[in-house]
């Protein structure tokens, strides 16, 4: 049964997702129940780009959302390693390891996630590497980098899972990008289990977050046992796996 807090974000949501599709900011019909693939995002991939955090990161967690698909491209094409989750991390190797120097596609056809998905190898978290970037996209985000997302709640399970393998840390850097339209003057509802992010990426803007929230990893309590089985990389570190 949804909390208040979940409640209080679909309607940031529905609020965002009418605005855009308003606007014709999106390049679908229509953006409701999705992370925008918001018009200008290869721009904020650009500017992204340009920023020190970027030229120095070396391994990139990346979403496969489309709205981030000109940022990956971009990580491959410089010779940066991304990698991306299994959907839903549904399977006991949750991760696509794209390796810009094993590629047998252009950048640009590598990073699309179903070309991903059918060249890049799937790996356990053993495999990876410490993560300098995290690439997330949001619905709605605000200027202390309280974010919100489509509310599958996979990228918030992702970073915590990588957060307890050490795999990020406190010197990994998190971006969004998005359309200005989804950088709102607000307070916005979050959770202990929501991770905040260090920048905002538009088009033509770069906003600065100052001490967003990280977890610590896993709320257990926050996860129903029917998701945990259903995640074979938690199952097996689930409290009471070992009972």
């Amino acid at each position: 049964m949804p909390t208040q807090v979940d409640q209080e974000k679909q309607q940031v949501r529905e609020r965002v997702w009418d605005l855009l599709d308003k606007a014709d900011a999106v390049h679908d019909a229509s953006v409701h129940g999705r992370i925008p693939n918001f018009k200008g995002a290869d721009r904020a991939a650009g500017r992204l780009a340009s920023l020190p955090q970027w030229h120095s990161a070396h391994v990139i967690k990346a979403v496969p959302d489309k709205a981030q698909l000109p940022v990956r491209a971009r990580a491959l094409a410089e010779g940066k390693t991304v990698f991306m989750a299994v959907p839903k991390l549904a399977d006991p190797r949750p991760f696509y390891l794209l390796d810009p120097a094993a590629l047998t596609v252009p950048p640009a056809e590598a990073a699309s996630s179903k070309v991903a998905a059918s060249i890049a190898p799937k790996v356990d978290v053993e495999s990876l590497r410490s993560v300098d970037l995290v690439v997330v996209g949001s619905v709605a985000v605000n200027r202390a980098g309280v974010r919100i997302g489509k509310g599958a709640g996979y990228s918030d399970l992702e970073f915590a899972f990588l957060m307890e393998a050490g795999l990020i840390s406190p010197e990994t850097v998190v971006v969004t990008t998005v359309h200005a339209l989804q950088v709102l003057d607000e307070e916005l509802p979050a959770t202990g289990h929501d991770f905040g992010v260090d920048l905002i990426v538009t088009p033509d803007e770069i906003i600065t977050c100052r001490d967003p929230h990280r977890p610590t990893g896993l709320v257990w309590e926050h996860l129903d046992a029917k998701k945990i089985a259903s995640i074979p990389v938690l199952a097996t570190r689930a409290p009471s796996a070992g009972r």
